[in-house]
């Protein structure tokens, strides 16, 4: 049987590609970009993708969230957390203070603010990702360096010249494998992904869509604004919330918020990483069932 295809940000050595490692029987495939990747999931050349969303420090990944808010049809399937340990990657022989370029992705970049100040004397540059870096540095003749993952380094023949330069302790990176419409069936400990678009801006409205949530005791994880790209001022909302579509609670909540005040993308419900939604459905399951006997107790009460 062959393996599955799953796209990820390239080249060999990203974050990525260390996320992509953890899946099984899957064949991984180098993309170019982010947006390389889920193209090719949405016309079939992959079967799947998978792509960073979320990182603890920087926080959402807009060029992940954007393109599969507003140019894709794709279905979160999974996610997966990978702790992250960014270090200083330069040839044999350079130290931090010989090093002229400093070099990687964005979010890597703005990770390691602190450090980087502490070498005013090099010049910062932004490349496509994390690997794509310690590849140019392996080819230059300069004393450049780059901020990427131990793994890149051993790839690319460089060396560790200064260890987790991470500003902040206890980084990490969520990633989450896309497809073209398989929902993940649940597994008791689920999260979904919505994203709401106002029919109209006025006084209440974002009070209206977390009420329906809020009416049926789910727990909300994420909200976040993004703009609709149609004008100023005009935002829609990403909302992610425990449970799984499949679940009657979420599925009613679902179709209340379609059908009275917003129109709704669905991107996904899928198994999450870790422990606590599950604790959590149960503890309103009950108070739920608690709450169900007291009325019942109430209405045998009622005169004929």
């Amino acid at each position: 049987m062959a393996l599955a295809r799953v796209g990820y940000l390239g080249p060999e050595g990203s974050f990525s590609h260390e996320a992509v490692l953890t899946l099984a029987d899957v064949e991984p495939v180098a993309c170019a970009s982010i947006a390389d990747v889920l193209a090719g999931v949405a016309d079939g050349s992959l079967d799947s993708g998978l792509v960073p969303l979320e990182n603890a420090i920087e926080g959402t990944v807009s060029a992940t969230i954007d393109a599969l808010v507003f140019d894709y049809n794709l279905v979160i399937e999974r996610e997966v957390v990978l702790p992250i340990h960014l270090h200083l990657l330069a040839k044999a022989g350079v130290t931090p203070h010989d090093v002229t370029r400093v070099s990687s992705y964005v979010h890597a970049l703005a990770q390691v603010r602190g450090y980087l100040a502490g070498l005013g004397h090099a010049q910062i540059e932004q490349t496509t990702s994390t690997s794509e870096a310690a590849r140019e540095v392996a080819e230059s003749s300069e004393p450049w360096a780059a901020v990427g993952s131990k793994i890149a380094g051993s790839l690319f023949g460089l060396e560790i010249i200064a260890a987790d330069i991470a500003d902040h302790p206890g980084n990490a990176t969520r990633f989450v494998e896309v497809g073209r419409g398989a929902i993940a069936a649940p597994t008791g400990n689920d999260r979904t992904s919505i994203v709401c678009f106002q029919d109209a801006d006025r006084p209440g409205s974002l009070y209206g869509i977390l009420g329906r949530f809020a009416a049926r005791d789910i727990n909300l994880t994420k909200l976040e604004s993004r703009p609709t790209k149609l004008g100023l001022g005009d935002y829609c909302f990403v909302i992610e919330f425990d449970g799984h579509v499949g679940d009657d609670i979420i599925g009613d909540c679902l179709a209340d918020l379609q059908a009275h005040l917003v129109r709704v993308k669905f991107l996904g419900s899928y198994p999450v990483t870790g422990e606590g939604s599950s604790d959590r459905r149960e503890e309103v399951g009950e108070a739920r069932r608690s709450a169900a006997q007291w009325i019942t107790s109430l209405r045998s009460r009622i005169r004929d």
